[in-house]
């Protein structure tokens, strides 16, 4: 279970990088093409080496089982994930573009960007095999029905994204590597590891340079997006943890899932909807509300259902 004074500690420390990126952006210092090259080494370099380096090197059948379990949990709640955002966000309620949407940030939180830097803070080390499981369920569906809510069809080029995507080919291979206890040289793994403790503080200033550029001004007239928002924010945890909790999952493996729903919208929404053709600046917009009203919700979401 998490320590909530721990938790608070890093949260503000985590709060402050965040606050540093929002201020470079807001001085310029960070330029709207310096943040994509930033996410591109992010996504490219740094999370799949932190993926990788979170493998352990020798076999142990209780680790396999916690990454299993983060497996299975991810498939499990995505899956009801998709099937309520479906539900919630029809076109009936609302327009075509605005429900999926609503759909993608329901189903996807930032279990990339902010999901490594808080479950390390909240659960150390030891979590990272289970949310190694998770992540590459997430990167899968992500991948696959995320671009297809905005595509809505199934091409070649999707499939080769999601089969070259580097962060699935880092859980693969860091799986490969754990189960036949195989060995890179030290120097390697050092080098692993560097590139990898890239990917706490960069996310974490991308994030700040996004919420830089949120005209919050405008996004208080945006009710709908509130509730697209709340309802990501309150009811994926919550529907998260009563699933899990009938299943039977182990009570670390259930806190580790829970936290990752907890957080906010992912900020590749605004991405996937600049790339593929949907609203990219109601989008953004969706992102930025989430994340600032995720300073409120996470805490009472860890109080309620962690601790």
């Amino acid at each position: 279970m998490i320590d909530l004074g721990i938790f608070y500690s890093n949260l503000a420390t985590i709060s402050l990088i965040i606050l540093l990126g929002f201020l470079l952006g807001r001085v310029k210092f960070i330029t709207a093409e310096t943040n994509r090259h930033l996410i591109n080494l992010l996504l490219t370099v740094a999370w799949p080496c932190a993926i990788f380096a979170a493998f352990p090197q020798e076999f142990d059948h209780a680790r396999l089982g916690e990454f299993l379990l983060g497996l299975g949990g991810g498939v499990v709640v995505l899956a009801a994930m998709l099937v309520l955002s479906r539900i919630i966000f029809n076109k009936k309620i609302f327009k075509r573009g605005m429900s999926y949407e609503g759909q993608f940030a329901f189903i996807f939180n930032n279990a990339s960007f902010l999901g490594y830097p808080l479950v390390m803070a909240a659960f150390g080390q030891s979590a990272l095999l289970t949310y190694c499981g998770f992540i590459l369920i997430f990167n899968l569906v992500l991948f696959s029905y995320g671009v297809y809510l905005f595509e809505r069809k199934i091409t070649k080029q999707l499939i080769k994204d999601v089969a070259l995507n580097p962060c699935i080919i880092a859980v693969l291979l860091g799986t490969v590597f754990f189960v036949f206890s195989l060995k890179l040289p030290d120097f390697v793994n050092t080098s692993i590891s560097y590139l990898g403790a890239l990917m706490t503080p960069l996310s974490l200033v991308c994030i700040g340079y996004m919420l830089s550029r949120a005209q919050f001004k405008k996004l208080f007239r945006r009710w709908k997006l509130f509730i697209v928002a709340a309802l990501q924010l309150l009811l994926g945890p919550t529907i998260t943890y009563f699933v899990l909790l009938v299943l039977g999952v182990p009570a670390e493996v259930r806190a580790v899932l829970v936290l990752l729903q907890a957080l906010p919208t992912a900020t590749s929404l605004g991405l996937f909807a600049e790339k593929y053709g949907g609203d990219a600046v109601e989008s953004s917009e969706l992102v930025a509300i989430s994340t600032v009203m995720s300073v409120i919700t996470l805490p009472i979401m860890i109080t309620l259902l962690i601790t």
